[in-house]
C-alpha cells in the first residue's frame, strides 16, 4: 500500500483507502524482492535491520523475513488497515506519517530501506528520500523499484498519441491509455532522471537494473524479458543505492 499524502478533500487518501485499492504487491515482486536482500545481505555480519516503506499488507517482505531469519525485518504504512494485515503475517509493523515525512525511527538506524514501487505515488518523494537518508547508516543501501515511464512500447504509445502505460490522469477511470486499473500515479521517472534524483539526494546509485511488468500481453512477453538487458527501456526499474 503507498504512503502518500492527502490533498485538499483528502482525495488521495480516501482513493488509498478504498477497498478496490490492493494491498498485496504479488508473488512476483515478492520473489523478486526477496532474491535482491539475500543478494544485498549474504555475507553481512551481525543482524541487519531491513524496513519496507510503504509495506501494504506485509506479503513481499514476510517472503524475505522467512528466508532471511538471522535479520530484522519491519513493514512501514500510513494506512491501519494495511498495517493490520501485516501485522497478521507475524511482521513487525510501523506507522508512517503522511508522504513518509516522518519516519519513526533514530537517525542511522537502518542498514537498509525497501521502497518497492512506493516512489510514483508520492506528492513530495524530495522529503521522503531525505527522510530515507535520515534513517539509513552511512553507507547503508536503498533497494527502490518504479516504473519507467520510458518503456520499450511507451516509446511507441506516445509516437502515435497514446497515454503512457503507468501514466494517469484522473483517480476515477483509465484514459487515452491501455489498461483497466486506477493505481493512483503521481509521478513517473526515466532511468536518468531517477539516477539523477537520487544522487542529488545524497545517494551513490550501485545499479540499475530491468524488470518484466506482469501486465504485459503473453505474446509480448519474450521481448519483455528481453528489454531488461537495456534498463532505459525496461518496463521496471530496480536501483541499488547507497547513502554517499
Amino acid at each position: 500500500m503507498p504512503v502518500t499524502a492527502p490533498v485538499p478533500g483528502s482525495t488521495l487518501q480516501a482513493f488509498y483507502e478504498g477497498a478496490d485499492v490492493p494491498l498485496s504487491s504479488g508473488p512476483d515482486r515478492a520473489r523478486r524482492q526477496a532474491r535482491m536482500l539475500a543478494g544485498l545481505l549474504h555475507g553481512l555480519a551481525g543482524p541487519a535491520v531491513v524496513i519496507d516503506l510503504g509495506c501494504g499488507d506485509g506479503s513481499a517482505l514476510a517472503v524475505a523475513a522467512r528466508q532471511l531469519a538471522a535479520h530484522r525485518f519491519a513493514g512501514v504504512d500510513w494506512s491501519a488497515v494495511a498495517l493490520r494485515r501485516a501485522r497478521g503475517t507475524g511482521l513487525a509493523v510501523l506507522r508512517a506519517g503522511v508522504d513518509a515525512r516522518s519516519l519513526p525511527l533514530a537517525d542511522g538506524a537502518v542498514d537498509v530501506v525497501i521502497m518497492s514501487e512506493l516512489i510514483e505515488h508520492l506528492v513530495n518523494p524530495d522529503q521522503a528520500v531525505a527522510e530515507v537518508r535520515r534513517v539509513l547508516r552511512p553507507g547503508g543501501s536503498l533497494l527502490l523499484s518504479t516504473p519507467n515511464l520510458a518503456a520499450w512500447y511507451n516509446r511507441g504509445l506516445l509516437a502515435l498519441g497514446f497515454q503512457p502505460v503507468f501514466s494517469e490522469v484522473s483517480l476515477r477511470g483509465v484514459y487515452g491509455r491501455p489498461g483497466r486499473m486506477v493505481a493512483g500515479h503521481l509521478r513517473l521517472y526515466t532511468r536518468r532522471a531517477l539516477a539523477e534524483f537520487l544522487t542529488a539526494s545524497g545517494f551513490r546509485c550501485v545499479t540499475i537494473a530491468g524488470a518484466t511488468y506482469h501486465d504485459v500481453p503473453r505474446p509480448l512477453r519474450p521481448l519483455d524479458r528481453a528489454f531488461c538487458r537495456w534498463p532505459s527501456a525496461a518496463s521496471i526499474l530496480l536501483v541499488h543505492a547507497m547513502r554517499a
